[in-house]
């Protein structure tokens, strides 16, 4: 361990890529900044709870350049000490764990951080699923996020994508998945073998019951729910993301859209 420590930051980046800040007030009633996902580096490595634990050289996640980098502080942690703390954690941060409102990769990142430097991440980005909740189209988007935590859940994604290799000090059972890109690593528990679950509902299902019967809008933002999952289905068919990067990529299609077409009116 370095006498001086390990200098901590928190990478911020914004998965909508600025449409939040642009579209949320007309899709959400309310503004909203960005949709956060943040990652914890430290070691010269970049630690995120993405299908499980993963890790890559600072710099290079799937994510691209973050919006902002945060100061965390430094920790006097050894290395093989925080492996070891995430092989601790890793059955709680699986594929089958994940919740977008409550368990999330800023959730990870929040305990990582409060494991290695006793404070957490800011709370702008942990209140965003209250926030998001809170706005008038909330409860009517519920039932599309939990269509997307259920397929998430049931390991919809090929295995192709799932990225299972791990740090020399990590080792885990044998995967048949197929060689994933080098640069990104998961940390994954001993004998970890999760249950899956039912496939998700059908995605028609999950917009019929997001409509309220009172509201005068609720048939356009069904049909803009369907769209989503018209996007997710078509992306996930690809087999060239994970679940969770297809839900934000298809969000964002359909907000692009909806963004480009509200203009040409105006």
């Amino acid at each position: 361990m370095a006498e001086e420590g390990y200098k901590v930051t928190l990478n911020v980046y914004d998965l909508s890529n600025g449409l939040a800040r642009q579209l949320s007030t007309s899709f959400l009633g309310k503004p909203i900044e960005a949709i956060w996902h943040t990652g914890v580096v430290v070691y010269g490595n970049e630690y995120y709870f993405g299908g499980g634990i993963q890790s890559s050289p600072a710099g290079a996640t799937p994510y691209g350049r973050p919006l902002r980098v945060v100061e965390l502080g430094v920790t006097h942690v050894p290395r093989e000490v925080f492996e070891d703390f995430l092989r601790d954690i890793a059955p709680r941060y699986t594929a089958e764990t994940y919740r977008l409102l409550t368990h999330n990769c800023n959730n990870f990142s929040n305990e990582v951080a409060q494991f290695l430097v006793g404070a957490g991440v800011p709370d702008y980005i942990l209140n965003l699923p209250a926030e998001v909740m809170s706005s008038p189209m909330g409860p009517l988007i519920m039932p599309m996020i939990q269509n997307l935590e259920a397929t998430l859940r049931s390991n919809v994604a090929p295995e192709a994508t799932q990225f299972v290799p791990t740090p020399a000090s990590v080792s885990v059972p044998t995967s048949k998945a197929a060689p994933p890109p080098p640069s990104v690593k998961a940390i994954a528990p001993a004998g970890s073998g999760a249950k899956r679950e039912e496939p998700a509902p059908a995605a028609e299902k999950a917009a019929k019951e997001a409509a309220a019967p009172n509201d005068p809008l609720g048939s356009a933002r069904g049909k803009v729910q369907e769209e989503v999952m018209r996007e997710f289905a078509a992306i996930m068919a690809s087999g060239t993301l994970r679940a969770s990067e297809a839900a934000a990529l298809a969000m964002r299609r359909v907000m692009e859209r909806h963004g480009n077409a509200t203009m040409q009116q105006s």
